[in-house]
C-alpha cells in the first residue's frame, strides 16, 4: 500500500460558524480570522494506492459552480485536486474507486465536472464506483432538511447516480469496521451530519484517521469546540469525546482535512482534556 495525501484546493469559511457557541477570544488563538471574520480552510483529501486499486477519499468542492457561488468562499491558493493527483503520479482514469465520507458540497464537489451536453454535468472519475452510505445518501437527496439543504447541490449527486457509478458501503451500528469493499476501516458518527464515515487504515504500522469533519482542524480538539454547521452539536460532542479517548489510547495519527497548516496531529492526555500532542507534514512521518 502506498498513500498520498492530495489538496485540493484552499478557502475560507467564517470563522463563528466553524466553532459554533465558543467565543472569537478562544478560537482565534488557533485559527485567526480575517477582517471579514473569515478562517482559512484546506480540501486536504487522500489517495490510497493498493494493488490495482486507486482509492481517493473525499474531492474537496470542484470548480464547476458559478462565479457567485464562489465568491462565498474566498478560494486562495494553487493547489486544485486534478493538478495534485497528477502530481501524485497518476491521471483521473486511474482512479477506481471514489470514497465519500459524506455528501456536502466541500468534500464531494470535485468528483463531479461540467459536460457540454445533457444533464449537463459527469463524473470527473470515469472508470470509478463512488461509494457512499445508503442512509446518507438518501439524507442527503430525497428530503433534505433546510439546514443542510444547501450544502446537498444536485449537481453534484445526480451525475454519480444517473451515471449508475454509485455504490454503497454496507452499514453497520458501533466502533470501527472493516470494509472488505474498500480496504480499511469505517467508523459511522451522526452529530456533523446523518452517517458521516470517518476511515481508518494501517500503514506503516501506525493508524491513520482521516478525520473529515468530525475534527476539521487542529482547533477543533477541545470537545466543546463543535462547528455551527452541526445538524446534533450534543451528538458531536458525545462522538467526538469517545473518539478521542480512543485516539490517544491508540496513538491515531489524525490526517486532518480542512486544516491548511496541520497535515497530521497526534493527541494527548492534559490537565484541560485531550490536546494536541505534536503536529507533522505528511512526508515528516511517511517516506
Amino acid at each position: 500500500m502506498k498513500i498520498y495525501p492530495i489538496e485540493a484546493g484552499n478557502f475560507k469559511l467564517d470563522g463563528g460558524a466553524m466553532f459554533g457557541v465558543v467565543p472569537k477570544s478562544l478560537w482565534q488563538k488557533t485559527n485567526p480570522s480575517d477582517s471579514n471574520n473569515m478562517i482559512d480552510m484546506a480540501s486536504r483529501c487522500l489517495l490510497i494506492e493498493e494493488g490495482d486499486r486507486l482509492v481517493l477519499v473525499d474531492s474537496g468542492m470542484g470548480d464547476k459552480q458559478s462565479e457567485k457561488f464562489f465568491s462565498y468562499y474566498f478560494r486562495w491558493g494553487e493547489y486544485s485536486l486534478v493538478s495534485s493527483i497528477k502530481a501524485a503520479g497518476f491521471s483521473c482514469d486511474d482512479i477506481t474507486d471514489v470514497f465519500f465520507t459524506h455528501l456536502h458540497f466541500d468534500h464531494c464537489g470535485g468528483g463531479t465536472v461540467k459536460d457540454n451536453r445533457k444533464p449537463f454535468y459527469k463524473p470527473l472519475f470515469k472508470n470509478a464506483k463512488y461509494w457512499s452510505s445508503k442512509t446518507h445518501w438518501e439524507w442527503a437527496t430525497k428530503n433534505p432538511n433546510p439546514r443542510e439543504k444547501a450544502s446537498f447541490l444536485k449537481e453534484n449527486l445526480d451525475p454519480i447516480q444517473l451515471s449508475g457509478a454509485l455504490s454503497f458501503v454496507s452499514e453497520h451500528k458501533k466502533g470501527f469496521e472493516f470494509k472488505k469493499e474498500l480496504g480499511f476501516d469505517v467508523l459511522y458518527v451522526n452529530g456533523h451530519t446523518e452517517k458521516q464515515m470517518i476511515p481508518r487504515l494501517t500503514y506503516q504500522n501506525k493508524s491513520l484517521v482521516f478525520a473529515a469533519d468530525l475534527l476539521p482542524t487542529a482547533g477543533h480538539v477541545p470537545v466543546p469546540y463543535v462547528m455551527g454547521y452541526d445538524v446534533r452539536p450534543l451528538v458531536s460532542m458525545s462522538e467526538k469525546e469517545l473518539f478521542l479517548k480512543e485516539a490517544v489510547d491508540n496513538d491515531y495519527y489524525l490526517f486532518l482535512e480542512h486544516d491548511p497548516y496541520n497535515q497530521i496531529v497526534t493527541l494527548k492526555n492534559t490537565e484541560k482534556g485531550v490536546r494536541i500532542d505534536k503536529s507533522f507534514t505528511f512526508n515528516e512521518i511517511f517516506n
